[in-house]
């Protein structure tokens, strides 16, 4: 017979540097579970994406045993990882303050495309090129559109 999940948590903790300590330990001590062991298993799956934040799904088990799904990075980083900002605009789309190319909106996109609610990179491309322009960074269009 199937476990019976008890509590589903969701974080974003930087890859591969989940540690006890707050926010980690603070959500996940009261729901029981091995804090060390989830950060060592975290640590490992996350250990290539160095540098990235993740959102992770925590599913919570009766006897305190634990599964985690570990999801892309949020959308909004990708676009200020590749447009190599620290933050977007304050005044959202009524300010640009950098520039995307299409490569770069494809390449968000085939990596966001898993999580995201569409079928295909086009349809994708479509989301995160919103997100990108609430954030304030245009997209570089080509000339054959």
């Amino acid at each position: 017979m199937a476990k019976a999940v008890v509590k589903k948590i969701k974080l974003q903790i930087p890859a591969g540097k989940a540690t006890p300590a707050p926010p980690v330990g603070t959500v996940l001590g009261p729901a029981g579970i091995n804090l060390q062991e989830f950060c060592t298993k975290y640590n490992d799956a996350t250990r290539d994406k160095m540098g990235d934040i993740l959102p992770v799904e925590i599913s919570v088990y009766e006897d305190r045993t634990f599964d985690f799904v570990i999801k892309t990075p949020p959308t909004s980083f990708l676009v200020k990882k590749y447009a190599k900002i620290q933050k977007g605009s304050v005044k959202g789309a009524n300010e640009t303050v950098a520039t995307l190319t299409d490569a770069q909106l494809t390449e968000i996109a085939e990596t966001k495309l898993p999580d995201l609610n569409c079928y295909t990179v086009e349809e994708a491309k479509k989301i995160v090129a919103g997100t990108a322009k609430n954030m304030g960074v245009a997209i570089e269009s080509n000339d054959n559109n």
